[in-house]
């Protein structure tokens, strides 16, 4: 699939660069601007909450829908199904509870995504339990502005079962593009959002850590909704991460539990009809063994492109921000790390390279706006599908 400039009129109703959305549909005042920057369109991504005011403008403008829309997931058995605690479980002195699993997701859409399915009654934004631990000695390493200094928290978590297993459901405030400044990190030196993740896994000391959430399809294979389920992670340091020895490295995690994949797969039929209408299939459940089909963890703002402008083709199935990061901090614990996988779904798919890159940045971004938490809500699944394996 390649989103063009008719996939995106047919699919959101408008194109942004010939019909500019209201200002009051974006959640960032830069994103809104005629001089905004690539960059710009990152945080709009991070940002943008659909059940917010700029995703009802959003709403009003295009042909998009909100979870309003949401039809409850037709688990497979009562036994099975996602069962929110009715009181967070807390752990001591602001730590996050032991549990089995820990689930980490990022922007605000993908927090009601995850919560509408993993915790339903209790979303992400208006409900979780804010999670402040250390927040004092970690956020004096993030730069000013970034979304954990803004909300004042580290995240925001929920506790719920699946079956037998307990689970600790965290959206992260803190995300490597946003909290770092971009130079070269000193030797030795501890991005924010892995002194983070460390503190987390070393709280909850999953058995499972999952990182879920959106990402760019990169070549045309993809479609909006399709989930990579990779074991396999790697960065593409070319920007502010070429200094350090893991700023091209790939980590890998033992094999995937597939036990219920195939059953997820058939459990997303519930939501898809809020999918893109020009997708050719159902989505797809793809679990990565080779890099090539992988998740990428970018050091800049890149998303696949017809002319392959960042050069992401052949390096992953899906290019996102921040995973890499939990490989790294994994590998650092040596044996006495958990398992891990990264779920990632296709919030926007293969852009054409028509007009400028920023013009291309802005339809990648208003795709996320228009279908990001509908696909996230397939990656959401599959986390099910993992935990209940």
């Amino acid at each position: 699939m390649i989103a063009d400039r008719k996939w995106i009129k047919r699919n959101l109703g408008f194109d942004p660069i010939d019909t500019p959305p209201p200002a009051a549909s974006f959640a960032t005042r830069k994103a809104a601007l005629a001089g905004a920057v690539v960059e710009d369109f990152q945080r709009e991504i991070i940002d943008f909450d659909s059940e917010g005011p700029e995703g009802a403008a959003f709403f009003a403008f295009s042909t998009a829908n909100g979870l309003s829309r949401f039809t409850e997931i037709p688990w497979p058995s009562k036994a099975l199904a996602p069962l929110p605690d009715k009181t967070v479980r807390r752990g001591k002195n602001g730590a996050l509870p032991t549990a089995d699993v820990l689930v980490v997701t990022w922007t605000v859409d993908e927090g009601h995504a995850l919560s509408r399915v993993l915790t339903p009654g209790k979303d992400s934004r208006d409900d979780y339990r804010p999670y402040k631990h250390n927040f004092a000695k970690i956020s004096r390493t993030m730069r000013a502005g970034c979304p954990a200094r803004n909300a004042g928290r580290l995240g925001t978590y929920w506790t719920l079962t699946v079956g037998a297993k307990r689970v600790v459901v965290f959206k992260s405030e803190s995300h490597m593009s946003q909290d770092t400044v971009k130079r070269q990190p000193a030797d030795g030196t501890t991005l924010p959002n892995e002194s983070l993740w460390a503190q987390l896994i070393n709280e909850v000391k999953p058995g499972l850590v999952i990182t879920t959430g959106t990402a760019g399809g990169i070549g045309k294979r993809c479609e909006v909704g399709d989930v990579v389920v990779s074991p396999i992670v790697r960065f593409d340091g070319q920007k502010w991460l070429k200094k350090p020895p893991y700023g091209m490295a790939t980590f890998q995690n033992g094999p995937v539990p597939r036990k219920r994949l195939a059953q997820a797969k058939k459990l997303f039929k519930a939501n898809s009809d809020q999918l893109p209408r020009d997708n050719t299939r159902a989505p797809t459940v793809i679990v990565s063994t080779t890099q090539a089909g992988a998740v990428l963890t970018t050091d800049f703002f890149g998303f696949d492109t017809s002319d392959n402008r960042y050069r992401l083709q052949g390096l992953g199935a899906v290019s996102e921000m921040g995973d890499a990061e939990l490989g790294l901090v994994v590998s650092r614990m040596g044996a006495n790390g958990p398992s891990w996988v990264a779920v990632r779904n296709v919030s926007d798919p293969q852009i054409k390279a028509e007009g400028t890159l920023r013009e291309q940045a802005h339809r990648a971004a208003t795709i996320y706006k228009a279908f990001g938490r509908w696909s996230s809500v397939c990656s959401a699944v599959v986390c099910w599908a993992l935990i209940a394996a």
